[in-house]
C-alpha cells in the first residue's frame, strides 16, 4: 500500500511512518523541511509542501494519506500561538483538498487528526462519538474549524480522529508527567478528579493502520484507551510503576501561573470511549493505565 503522511516528523508521525515501514508499505513524508525527516529506507520518500503543489502526479496512486500537520499545542498560548495552532491546521487541510483535486485516481480514505477537546470538560459525564460537538473554550474551537476544513477535502472515505492524550517515552505528556515521580515529587495536579482520556503511542498508530484498512471506519474515531482514568488514578499508576510515592499535590493556581491558558490541558478533562473502534473490532495492547505504564517505565 502507498501511503502518504503528513506530520511525519512529529511524535506520533515517526511512529507511525516506522510502523507502516516495518509491514512493507511505501510512505510518502509531506513536510515543510525535507531535512527533517531522515530517509535511508529504500521505500520511504519525502517531498516537500512546495512539490506537493507544484508536481502532485508524484503522488498519484496513493492510497491513503494520513494528516498529522499542526503546531504544537504544548505551548503558551499567547494571541500569536493560537493563530499558528489553528492556522497551521486548516491550511494543511486546504492544501490535502488542492493534492486531492489534481490526482487522477484519488486516494481511498484520508484519516484527518482532530480533538477530544470538541467535547468539552466535565467531571460526570461520558462521551462517545455520538456526543454532540460544542464549542466552549480555544481547543474546542480549534477542533470546530479544523474538521470543517478535513470535510472540505473531499475525500471518498474521511476519518476525523478525535486523538486524547498520547503517552511515549519519545516525545507527548508522559516525560514531563513522570519527571516529578523519578525526583519523588509526584502528586496530583488540581482537584485530582478530572478525567483523562490517553492512549498508548504504539495502540495509536495500530488503530490509524486499522482505519486505514477496514472500510466501515469514517466519520468522528476517538482515538482514546477504553479505560479513561482520573488525573489522581494517572498518578498513582506512574508512581506503581516507577516504584515512587504519589504524595507532593500541584495547587491548580500554581498550574495556571507556569502555563496560563495551557493549564487547562491538564486542569480540566473529559471522559471519552472510543465506542466506534470498539464496535469495528480493534483489540487494545494497552487497554488499562497500569498496563501502558509498564511498558512506558519499562522503556524510559
Amino acid at each position: 500500500m502507498r501511503i502518504a503522511v503528513t506530520g511525519g516528523s512529529g511524535f506520533i508521525g515517526n511512529a507511525l511512518v516506522q510502523y507502516f515501514l516495518d509491514r512493507g508499505d511505501e510512505v510518502w513524508v509531506i513536510t515543510r523541511s525535507t531535512g527533517r525527516v531522515e530517509h535511508k529506507h529504500p521505500k520511504l520518500h519525502v517531498i516537500s509542501w512546495e512539490d506537493v503543489q507544484s508536481k502532485p502526479e508524484r503522488l498519484e496512486g496513493i492510497h491513503a494519506i494520513v494528516n498529522l500537520a499542526g503546531e504544537s499545542i504544548n505551548q503558551r498560548w499567547t494571541e500569536d500561538a493560537k493563530e499558528r495552532i489553528i492556522k497551521s491546521r486548516l491550511t494543511a487541510a486546504e492544501k490535502l483538498g488542492k493534492l486531492v483535486r489534481a490526482l487522477q485516481r484519488k486516494p481511498d480514505v484520508i484519516i484527518n487528526a482532530s480533538g477530544i477537546s470538541t467535547y468539552g470538560s466535565s467531571e460526570t459525564s461520558t462521551f462517545d462519538e455520538s456526543s454532540p460537538m460544542v464549542t466552549t473554550d480555544f481547543l474546542s474551537s480549534v477542533v470546530h474549524r479544523w474538521e470543517a476544513a478535513a470535510d472540505a477535502i473531499g475525500a471518498k472515505r474521511l476519518v476525523k480522529l478525535r486523538v486524547g492524550i498520547v503517552l511515549g517515552t519519545e516525545g507527548g505528556a508522559f516525560p514531563k508527567m513522570a519527571l516529578p515521580y523519578r525526583l519523588f515529587a509526584g502528586g496530583r495536579m488540581g482537584s485530582g478528579k478530572q478525567w483523562l482520556s490517553w492512549i498508548h503511542v504504539e495502540d495509536i498508530v495500530r488503530l490509524i493502520a486499522y482505519c486505514i484498512d477496514n472500510d466501515e471506519l469514517q466519520g468522528p474515531v476517538n482515538a482514546t484507551a477504553p479505560e479513561p482514568v482520573t488525573n489522581e488514578e494517572f498518578g498513582k499508576a506512574i508512581g506503581r510503576a516507577m516504584k515512587r510515592p504519589h504524595w507532593m499535590p500541584v495547587p491548580a493556581f500554581m498550574l495556571k501561573l507556569l502555563l496560563g491558558e495551557l493549564s487547562a490541558l491538564l486542569l480540566e478533562g473529559q471522559r471519552v470511549l472510543p465506542q466506534r473502534a470498539i464496535d469495528a473490532g480493534f483489540r487494545y495492547d494497552y487497554p488499562t493505565i497500569d498496563a501502558a505504564m509498564d511498558s512506558l517505565v519499562s522503556t524510559s
